[in-house]
This record gives C-alpha cells, structure tokens and sequence, in this order.
C-alpha cells in the first residue's frame, strides 16, 4: 500500500518526466556560472538543484489540483493521479505543503536578498495554474516564473541582482513562450473544446512563426550579453549549436501533428545544453 502511494506521489510530482526540471534547471545554471565567473560556490549550485527540483515538482501538484476536473478532458492528461482520482484533493495539498516547506528550508541556507526574492517564486508557482483561464497569454507568465530563479541565483552568488541577470531573465523569458507554445499546441484542439487559453490558440495559423521569432529573440538576447561579458568563440559556438536546435524544432513540428509537436518540445533540453555548455567552456 505505501509503495502504491508513493508511486502515485511521485507521478503527481512527474518525477517520471524530469522534461521540466530539465527545462526550469538550465537557465539557473547559466545564472550561477555568469554570476560566479565561471567558478559558482558549489553549496549554492547543490542547493539551486534541489530547488529546481523540489519548487518544479510542487508546482507540478498544485497544477493537478487546479485542473483535476479539466485533465480528464485532455487526451495528454487524462491519466494523471488526480484526474483519475489515484490521489485525492487533501492529499494533494498536504503534498504540496512538504514540497513548499522543504523548498524554504533550502532557501534559508542563503542570504536575505535571496529569502526575500523567494517570496515572489512562491506566489508564482501558486497563482500559474489560474492564470490560464483568464488569459490567452500563460506562457508568459509560466517564462516569468520559470526564470525567476535566475535573479535568485545571482542574489545567492553576488549579494546583488545586475542588470546581467534581468537580461537573462528576458532571455529564458521568450525561450519559454516559445518552447510552451510547441507544448500547448498538443493539446490545442482539446483546449478549444473546453476552453482553456494559450499563446498556442491566440496566435493561430502564425504559430510556428511566433515560436521561431520568440527563440530567434532569445538567441539574439544572448549573442548581445556574451558582447556585453566579452565571452569568447566556445560561447558563441553554444549559440550556433542551440540556433540549430531551433531549426530542427521547427522543421520537426511543420506538420503540427501532436507526436511532432512533443518531439520539438522535448528537443529543447539540448537547446538549454548547448547553451550551458558554450559557457562552460568559455569559462575553461
């Protein structure tokens, strides 16, 4: 019986697809590496991990519980543990709670500057889920609240927040507009039916063009801060190598099938990669 709920926990909190962590991990790392110069404080990088971990995971479960009656309506979703009733409301919460709690005693090993910016993080992961009904833009806010560990990890490094991390923070902001929309175009026609809203249905036959231009901004982003740092030919090398990722991504979902579509957005864990690798090099 435990090992059953626990299996069921762990599904809730999509520990058997780590795509978001992934996703939500990689924009952290370039923060801390920028930030420390190449050399971060490796007790901040463990604790940033286990954040991106932890703080994915509970968003994960509050996302279920907001949308435990819309998932049974969803193809993709339909087989979630609340939306076949594997894990209950009160379950969920309390899941929910040790997630958040957790994530504080993470977030308390570090300064003040990075408690205070924690505070946002939290309400952000709270409130996305909502968001979707009354908007047709989620996705920016889901890149808000996906690169809001990036201010967090320079306070953690430097003490301070420069305009180096808000322009990164601009950068994973468009990635993820586009990287979501790719995501939301699986379940568009189900999101038709029953109204749910996304960059994905607004932007309509314009989608591929939209994702293009959001990655093609988010490179352009990054080409400009690695003029600012003065970052040498492995950095931009990262950027040509991530630059064919987002070539491939949209070649891959042309046809708009729902496969295609989750194909494309899968690939953009090694858009991330090539990314953090070019600075790991540069910084070498």
């Amino acid at each position: 019986m435990l090992s059953e709920r626990l299996s069921a926990y762990a599904k809730l909190m999509r520990l058997d697809r780590p795509i978001g962590t992934i996703l939500l991990l990689w924009p952290t790392l370039w923060a801390l590496w920028i930030a420390g110069r190449g050399h971060p404080d490796p007790a901040i990088v463990v604790i940033f991990m286990l954040g991106v971990l932890v703080m994915r995971s509970a968003g994960c479960v509050i996302n279920d519980f907001a949308d435990r009656k819309i998932d049974p309506h969803i193809e993709r979703t339909q087989m979630r543990p609340m939306a076949t009733g594997e894990v209950s409301t009160r379950e969920a919460l309390t899941l929910f709670t040790a997630l958040s709690l957790f994530a504080l005693g993470l977030v308390l090993q570090l300064n003040w500057e990075t408690v205070l910016l924690a505070i946002p993080a939290v309400l952000l992961t709270i409130s996305y889920p909502f968001v979707k009904r009354i908007t047709h833009f989620p996705q920016v806010f889901l890149g808000i609240a996906f690169a809001w560990g990036i201010p967090m990890a320079f306070a953690a490094q430097t003490g301070t927040v420069p305009l180096e991390a808000w322009w990164l923070l601009s950068v994973n902001l468009f990635w993820v507009v586009g990287y979501d929309t790719l995501y939301a175009m699986v379940d568009r026609e189900d999101d038709l039916k029953i109204g749910v809203r996304s960059t994905a249905i607004i932007f309509g036959r314009y989608d591929l063009a939209m994702v293009f231009l959001c990655h093609i901004v988010a490179l352009g982003l990054l080409f400009w801060l690695g003029r600012h740092l003065d970052f040498g030919v492995y950095y931009y090398g990262g950027l040509v190598s991530a630059f064919g990722f987002a070539l491939w991504q949209i070649s891959r979902s042309r046809q708009r099938s729902r496969e295609r579509c989750l194909q494309a957005f899968l690939n953009n864990s090694w858009l991330g990669a090539a990314v953090f690798v070019g600075l790991l090099l540069n910084y070498l």
